[in-house]
């Protein structure tokens, strides 16, 4: 029965795994490490997590955080990191759970969230911004930031996945059936998170029944999909390892041919989440034009097309209740030293305010500028300075979200978040990827 719900799961781009993890007399909580893409500007978090794991086994020592990527040693780096996979192989440290996914269940101060580990099929997976594809990017790939991480991952042993994948799972069909039933299945991991990340705990799904009920779940929001547009797993965090990952397996079909079709590498595990679990929290990542002036912002704006309103308001705190109501139309605020107004566009094109504001980004004239800001309050006191224009954004709707993907494409870069920088995903699973 087993290799018949294998196949099924295969057609629809999932597998289950053989996932390392551990031997139980290891330190779970100085095992675990946030993910590498955080923390970047900050490299006295990951000189705190070194001495924290100074001299036992951890995920610090088989990752790369990026605060280092331009560091002088970023060679003898990637060999020591190469080098203590393999010795924790060696040394026998993991424990292996054969054809398995994992459910974790994961705490934090947005709630408790539960996902589930899986193997998804690289073949089936594409970042191109107009991809049709069953799995794909949510936003933009930045193609320079994949050979670095290609480096890094080209004689790798292992993967340890930072990856978190949504479905669009309204009738809660794939985990949540799962989740009802934990008090059932074997919990494998029960530890708190170092530096603020929380709780977490991990479940095994081994039998054939479950197994199965996961299959049959993804086959229902499968067979409701468009088949000329099937949009089935949508990137939520760490698209560029996923595309990396990508990037490695197709280096080796056309090294090996068909027989990369059989090697580890065509898969790469994730956790998959359902996008409405109520603890999993999207964020706009707002925007901040420098050296232009409001009357230069509504001429760049009203090149876009459609209907534009604007109206004045007292404060950010009345824009952004403004922009929380549903009134059909692309909505954001643009806050400068002195004003706040709330600006709508009727018959717009974009499915997204961000969409709207990235054509702006993209036509932007000589010596004006842009960044990328998390939290309305911080781009607004940016505005304060002459000059300076603050576009707060809409927080992302996650009704809309598979669908505006389907209608747009990837979304701009940094459109969205999905929780703060402890919220993401810590080092727990592996997966042997051995290229025999």
């Amino acid at each position: 029965m087993r290799e018949s719900i294998k196949e099924q799961l295969r057609s629809y781009a999932i597998s289950t795994s053989d996932i390392l993890l551990p031997k139980k007399d290891i330190d779970y909580y100085k095992w675990a490490v946030v993910a590498c893409d955080q923390f970047t500007s900050q490299k006295e978090y990951w000189n705190d997590v070194e001495v924290l794991t100074a001299d036992v086994p951890s995920t610090s020592r088989l990752i790369f955080p990026e605060c280092y990527l331009e560091d002088e040693d970023k060679q003898q780096r990637i060999r020591s990191i190469n080098a203590a996979m393999d010795n924790y192989l060696k040394i026998g440290l993991f424990d292996c759970y054969p054809d398995s996914f994992i459910l974790v269940e994961r705490t934090t101060m947005s709630g408790t969230r539960y996902g589930l580990m899986a193997s998804l099929d690289l073949e089936k997976y594409s970042y191109a911004s107009d991809s049709r594809s069953l799995i794909r990017a949510t936003e933009g790939t930045i193609l320079s930031r994949i050979p670095p991480r290609k480096e890094i991952r080209r004689n790798a042993s292992l993967e340890l996945p930072h990856i978190m994948v949504l479905i669009n799972d309204a009738r809660r069909l794939v985990i949540e059936p799962l989740v009802a039933r934990r008090a059932e299945l074997e919990c494998i991991y029960d530890t708190d998170l170092m530096k603020g990340g929380g709780h977490i705990k991990g479940y095994l799904v081994n039998s054939d029944e479950d197994i199965k009920a996961v299959a049959d779940g993804i086959s229902i929001l499968y067979k409701a999909l468009d088949k000329a547009n099937p949009l089935l797993y949508a990137m939520g965090d760490g698209n560029h390892s996923l595309a990396t990952a990508k990037s490695i397996y197709e280096d080796m079909k056309k090294e090996k041919g068909k027989e990369a079709l059989d090697n580890p590498c065509r898969y790469a595990l994730v956790e998959i989440e359902n996008i409405f679990d109520p603890a999993l929290q999207f964020e706009a990542i707002h925007r901040v034009f420098f050296n232009m002036k409001l009357p230069a912002f509504d001429s760049l704006l009203s090149r876009r097309g459609g209907s534009i309103t604007k109206d004045k308001v007292p404060t950010l705190e009345d824009a952004q209740k403004e922009l929380e109501k549903d009134s059909g139309c692309l909505k954001f605020a643009v806050l400068t030293g002195e004003d706040c107004f709330v600006y709508r566009m009727k018959k717009a094109k974009q499915a997204l305010s961000a969409s709207l504001i990235q054509e702006c980004i993209d036509n932007l004239p000589e010596g004006c500028g842009v960044d990328y800001i998390h939290g309305a309050s911080v781009a607004r006191d940016i505005a304060e300075k002459e000059g300076n224009i603050a576009v707060i954004l809409p927080d992302i709707s996650k009704e809309t979200f598979f669908d505006a993907i389907i209608r747009d494409g990837a979304f701009p870069r940094k459109t969205f978040s999905i929780g703060h920088a402890e919220e993401k995903r810590y080092y727990m699973e592996a997966r042997s990827i051995k290229q025999d």
